[in-house]
């Protein structure tokens, strides 16, 4: 098998501002690029690319049609068209398990001649191109319908009411109607486990009016109230994440509130469960506080990887009795990805982290390379297991859009950046069937790479400007500039040639106190030479006679270091100051509230663009309808 698996070489699918591709590669040693026989369609109105989960075939919007193309055995032939599937305005795009059916999913919208609006979740038959089922789904984060591994069980949630299909042998239904339905309470979710025919399920119940939230394990089709496998409930559950291993035995729970009532947390108060199909529950320990960054089950169903707590965060492996068996220590780390055969794990910190990658043997427990890829925002492995992709794509990053493909062990083995005027949106790997490739042995040697074009950062500690002077034997004190301060005389602000400098802060920062008073609490009409920041700048770097005019315009930094000064002194105080007037506390609160709902307008816009949010701007957004009544009771308030 291995020997046939190095004539396997996985094709890349790259999405663009200017269209659709598929990538190849001559060889392990060769570099991916375009090649004639392979498709590529210009377009500037692609949202969605995806594999099927054998990579047998792939489909991708281009803002008129959906295309599914078909692999072909041989690698130097091209993809044919299989079918062609009228949705012009498809968002997602997500195949079954064996790729018979292609879902697609598009914003849902209402217009004057269907006020009801039109089904937007759509499901085809690959094999002919015909729609086999509509209906509204107007969630955009869990969208996606569940399948039994087999293809057999459907099953979607709509208005907290699970609904269930059969489409197995001998099912006279089909998607015609539903065989089974459970739940109908606002906010639930189900996940069909993978593995076992018929198969397990979760379904989730958010609690309400003080009563806890809960999840309940079933074996398929037994779905009474009286039938659970396993039940497992817990408080502080807004929202929850629900993560099957490989087997469909084991499942983790990831919960969330959307806000931490003990004021520890911006990000909410998390935590993770364990459930077993065998009727096992249990809560994982995380031993230090913080948001839980990332939970990832391991190919092997055996353990699973938790990256938990403040920065810099921890990262444990765990095994299914949720003890921990390997302790990966603290680093400035919030991703975690098992490569497929998971005798691998790359813990890094991505997002606004550096980019920090680790790699890790997970048998010998031992750290085995350590690299950079700065401004990542795709990660995949391939599927050999050897290597992996990063990718730096639009809209989250604009600038420096590209993809690198590296061997385990640090090497660079391609790098593709995108030509300015461009943006890279999307990239990912062609799947395989299961055993096409054998699972690789893990080596320290290090495997031979190239040498990246993009500039390395200095790796050279900052020093300051006034400690640069100091090393040069010069005195920083005679380039600093003498600021002048309303109502002070020269020599006063200045603390005079041999004034103590000590003095010399407290009078600016009095100066500075009056200043503010004077005005009304408006940090704009603060002179810039008078605000701290400015000063501690002045401090660090000399000046010149110009310079020194320049000085006293406020730059748009600066404006925003005072603006935040003067909201940061408002809040202490428990009152704000605008114009000279006092607001009351009612006001503050409805503006703070305003605020919260402007924020969530502008979060929905970049999700309607494409943008995928991280999960706590999610919920933010889940929070729009209680900041509506909140702001509507704070209004009518007397």
């Amino acid at each position: 098998m291995a020997a046939a698996a190095d004539l396997v070489v996985p094709t890349l699918a790259i999405r663009s501002s200017v269209g659709v591709e598929l990538w190849s590669s001559a060889g392990s040693k060769q570099p991916y690029e375009h090649k004639p026989h392979l498709p590529r369609e210009e377009t500037k109105s692609s949202r969605s690319i995806c594999f099927s989960s054998d990579g047998r075939y792939f489909a991708y919007s281009n803002g008129q049609e959906v295309k599914v193309l078909q692999a072909s055995q041989d690698s130097s032939a091209s993809w044919p068209v299989k079918c062609i599937l009228p949705r012009p305005k498809a968002f997602y795009l997500q195949f079954s398990p064996r790729g018979s059916y292609l879902c697609t999913w598009e914003l849902y919208a209402i217009t004057k001649d269907r006020p009801e609006g039109s089904p937007n979740l759509l499901v085809y038959e690959v094999a002919t191109g015909a729609e086999v089922f509509a209906i509204v789904q107007k969630n955009q984060t869990d969208w996606q319908p569940s399948w039994s591994a087999d293809e057999s069980i459907f099953a979607l949630v709509v208005g907290g009411e699970a609904l269930f299909y059969d489409l197995g042998e001998g099912a006279d239904k089909g998607f015609a109607s539903t065989s089974r339905k459970i739940g109908g309470s606002r906010g639930g979710m189900l996940s069909l486990g993978p593995g076992n025919c018929p198969p397990f399920l979760a379904f989730y119940t958010p609690g309400a009016k003080g009563a806890p939230s809960m999840c309940k394990l079933y074996k398929y089709p037994a779905l009474g109230q009286n039938q659970t496998v396993a039940c497992k409930s817990f408080f502080q559950a807004d929202r929850v994440e629900m993560l099957w291993n490989k087997r469909g035995s084991g499942l983790l729970l990831l919960t969330s509130t959307e806000v931490d009532k003990s004021g520890a947390s911006y990000y909410g108060n998390q935590a993770v469960h364990f459930m077993a199909t065998k009727g096992d529950t249990c809560s994982v320990p995380l031993s230090k506080e913080g948001p839980v960054h990332c939970v990832k089950w391991s190919p092997k169903a055996t353990e699973f990887v938790v990256v938990y707590g403040f920065m810099p965060s921890k990262a444990a492996l765990y095994n299914l009795k949720c003890d921990v068996v390997f302790d990966f220590g603290e680093g400035p780390r919030n991703c975690a990805y098992f490569n497929p055969f998971g005798n691998l794990i790359v813990l890094a910190g991505f997002g606004n982290l550096p980019g920090a990658v680790e790699v890790w043997d997970v048998s010998k427990r031992e750290r085995i390379a350590n690299l950079k890829c700065a401004d990542t925002t795709v990660f995949e492995w391939h599927p050999n297991g050897e290597w992996f992709v990063t990718a730096t794509t639009a809209p989250r990053l604009r600038i420096s859009n590209g993809f690198k493909v590296y061997h385990y062990s640090g090497a660079l083995l391609h790098e593709t950046m995108w030509p300015q005027g461009q943006e890279l949106l999307g990239i990912e790997w062609q799947q395989f069937a299961d055993k096409t490739f054998s699972e690789p042995k893990i080596t320290k040697a290090k495997h031979e790479g190239i040498k990246s074009s993009q500039p390395e950062a200095s790796k050279k500690a900052y020093t300051p400007p006034h400690l640069r002077l100091l090393k040069e034997g010069k005195n920083p004190e005679k380039y600093l500039p003498q600021p002048s301060i309303p109502g002070l005389a020269p020599a006063a602000a200045a603390g005079g040639a041999n004034g103590n400098k000590r003095n010399n802060k407290n009078k600016q920062r009095s100066a500075r106190k009056d200043v503010n008073i004077v005005n009304g609490g408006d940090a704009d009409s603060l002179p810039p030479v008078v605000a701290e920041s400015d000063a501690q700048g002045a401090r660090q770097s000399p000046i010149s006679v110009a310079g020194e005019e320049r000085r006293q315009q406020t730059t748009p930094r600066q404006k925003y270091q005072q603006d935040n000064a003067a909201d940061h002194q408002n809040n202490h105080q428990g009152h704000a100051q605008a114009n000279g007037q006092n607001i009351s506390e009612k006001e503050r609160k409805i503006r703070s509230v305003a605020k919260k709902l402007s924020d969530i307008k502008k979060l929905k816009a970049r999700r309607s663009q494409g943008e995928n949010l991280e999960l706590n701007q999610v919920n933010k957004i889940k929070m729009e309808a209680q900041y509506l009544d909140e702001l509507k009771a704070l209004k009518l308030s007397a």
